[in-house]
């Protein structure tokens, strides 16, 4: 597995939108309708369209599963490290401060 760029964002902005970006690459849909799917939820939950509780009630709406790192070595466990052992599928990862589609 190897890094390729991936921005499908109109404007070809990169910061702020993560989220909608990697939807766009799992569930191979526009970023204008990622966009709407996404301010539709936070407007259903009042809350912002970044906010964990929102992107992450999506994609469980879309049939995604969580799972997080134990809080043992949080910081020992790299987006590598999930490649290595993921070698194949799509995924959305997000890393704290990120949030990016790994497919």
């Amino acid at each position: 597995m190897s890094y390729v760029f991936y921005n499908p964002n109109p404007g070809k902005k990169y910061v702020g939108d993560c989220v909608i970006r990697a939807i766009t690459k799992t569930q191979n849909i526009s970023w204008e309708q990622a966009f709407v799917e996404i301010i539709t939820e936070a407007f259903r939950l009042y809350d912002m369209p970044s906010s964990n509780y929102v992107w992450g009630s999506y994609l469980r709406s879309k049939g995604y599963k969580r799972n997080n790192l134990p809080d043992a070595c949080p910081d020992c466990y790299t987006v590598d490290d999930f490649c290595m052992d993921h070698p194949t599928g799509e995924f959305i990862v997000a890393t704290g401060t990120h949030v990016a589609a790994i497919s």
